[in-house]
């Protein structure tokens, strides 16, 4: 199964010269959504980790998927505010603006192996930002998994510059 095939492609979302990789029709597709799944399975046997952080919110579709197979706790990284207890706070640069990101301080303890996971990887400035928060709190980054990467915009390049595992399923190129 060819997963980019349902990968729809949006033009100048969410602002002009922007074309944005939707993965809604990916997940609406029961197979495809499956395929998906088992393929980052696959791919996280290479790696020792004991918990599994997802960058909010399309990451987490994915993340507590693998989560409930992989039987490993699953830690949300959320835009500012969105969590009740004390957090680990990083400001960061998107491709179009800019953003906060959190984790609960008692989320991730010291010497965790955290694997990420997101649904797309562009300019890598969130992934860089939840790796800061797993550092914050003492841990270590165990990889990145992407469902998809805009590889010319060189996120996993630069993750990888700064001695990262970094994984994706589909390449795209980014806009």
């Amino acid at each position: 199964m060819n997963l980019k095939d349902f990968i729809r492609s949006i033009p100048d979302y969410p602002k002009k010269g922007i074309l944005f990789r939707d993965i809604t029709t990916l997940i609406k597709n029961e197979k495809a959504f499956s395929e998906t799944i088992d393929q980052i399975v696959q791919k996280t046997k290479k790696y020792d980790f004991n918990k599994i952080a997802a960058i909010e919110s399309r990451g987490f579709l994915f993340a507590s998927a693998i989560s409930y197979i992989l039987k490993k706790p699953f830690i949300m990284f959320r835009k500012k505010n969105k969590l009740p207890a004390e957090v680990h706070s990083v400001d960061f640069e998107l491709e179009y603006g800019t953003a906060t990101i959190e984790v609960h301080k008692d989320s991730i303890i010291e010497n965790d192996k955290v694997l990420i996971i997101d649904d797309l990887i562009a300019t890598g400035g969130t992934a860089e930002a939840s790796a800061k928060l797993v550092e914050l709190s003492n841990g270590n980054i165990a990889a990145f998994m992407f469902v998809i990467n805009l590889f010319d915009l060189g996120g996993m390049d630069n993750l990888k510059k700064k001695g990262y595992k970094v994984e994706s399923l589909i390449d795209f190129p980014g806009h």
